[in-house]
Parts: C-alpha cells; structure tokens; sequence
C-alpha cells in the first residue's frame, strides 16, 4: 500500500473537526436526561439542552448547566444527545462578542457560574442554575444581550400527562406558576441569533 493511499483512508478515519465554531456560540440537542420529553412537551419544541461554547487552551468546550455547571469537552457533549446531532446559532452581530473586554466578560462570568448546582425547580435565582438561565444569565452578563424576553412558568403547555407529572414530581401539586423562566426553545428562537451549524 503506497503512503499517500494509507494517509488518506487515515485521514477520512479520523472524526472531523466542528466547522468554523466560536467562543460564545449557543448549542442546542434533545437531551436524553428523565425530564426531556416534558420539556419538549412543555414548550412544544425539540431542543431540551443549550450550553455556551467556550474555548480553553484551543480547545472547544460547552459551558452547561447539568448536574453542576461545568464545562464538558464538545465531543462528550455531542454524544450525550440524541443521535448525536445538534445546531449551533449565533449573534447575527457578532461585533459585541469580539472585543478583549467582551471575552474577558465571558471568562469572568463563567468563573462566577461554575460549580453552582443544578437546578430541577427551574427558580429564577443564582443559587442553583438550569440550562437555558444559565446561558440567559451569561449573555445579559457578560455582554450586556437579552436574548429573548423571559416568561412565566403558567405560559407553558402544562396540562399534558407527561408534564402534570413532572410537575407533581417537583413541586408536590403546587407549581410556582408566576415563576420567571427561560426555556431552550425562546433562545433557539430568538430574532437575534441565525443558525451556524446543523449536524
């Protein structure tokens, strides 16, 4: 076998890189986690997970909220999701993002964020974070960008069996229903953002 044929079959072997993606991009999947039919349910969207995507020493990360928040190496966290697909979107503006003091504002609130547990009763609160507050929290924060206006938790389609269930399962039958909540699927949405990548 010559070189250049075994360079080749290794090289269409190895897993591709992600294409073009950025420090502060937003990626989206459908979870596999016990609560991610409801909130596909709950919202009426496919997308139940969101993280920030951050690079460290070159290397791309997502900053999430799941068990803790933590930054989870790009591939881990595609695996984690339903066959393995995802979308990323971004600013349509990226300007905001590109400025030292911009990614300076990144690294210095995700410092602040780290380790927070997570959190199932979705409170609008800094002591626990889930997904999409986080990334809400984040963007506010570090760039001073409101993504998408929050709703209250009595906006979602609630009177399915699939989330009635859920919710009795964190709340014990009294839903905090006026709660301030940001779901993946207002972030996805937002008028602000277009789609970079889809696999």
């Amino acid at each position: 076998m010559s070189l250049g044929l075994l360079w080749l079959i290794c090289a269409s072997a190895a897993p591709a890189a992600p294409a073009a993606l950025r420090d502060g991009d937003l990626i989206f999947q459908t979870s596999t986690s016990s609560q991610s039919q409801a909130i596909q349910v709950a919202t009426g969207s496919r997308w139940s997970h969101v993280g920030v995507v951050v690079y460290r020493q070159g290397k791309p990360y997502v900053l999430e909220a799941e068990g803790t928040v933590r930054y989870t190496e790009l591939d881990r966290w595609v695996a984690r999701g339903r066959g393995g697909h995802y979308t990323v979107r971004r600013l349509r503006d990226v300007r905001p993002l590109q400025s030292t003091v911009a990614e300076a504002g990144l690294q210095r609130e995700a410092r602040a964020m780290l380790g927070k547990p997570y959190d199932a009763a979705f409170a609008w609160s800094d002591q626990r974070m889930y997904c999409s507050e986080l990334v809400w929290k984040l963007y506010k924060r570090a760039y001073g960008i409101e993504l998408a206006p929050l709703a209250r938790l009595r906006d979602f389609r609630l009177d399915n069996p699939i989330v009635r269930s859920k919710l009795q399962e964190r709340y014990h039958g009294k839903p905090p229903l006026d709660e301030p909540v940001i779901a993946p699927s207002a972030l996805f949405d937002s008028p602000q953002l277009v789609t970079a990548i889809e696999e």
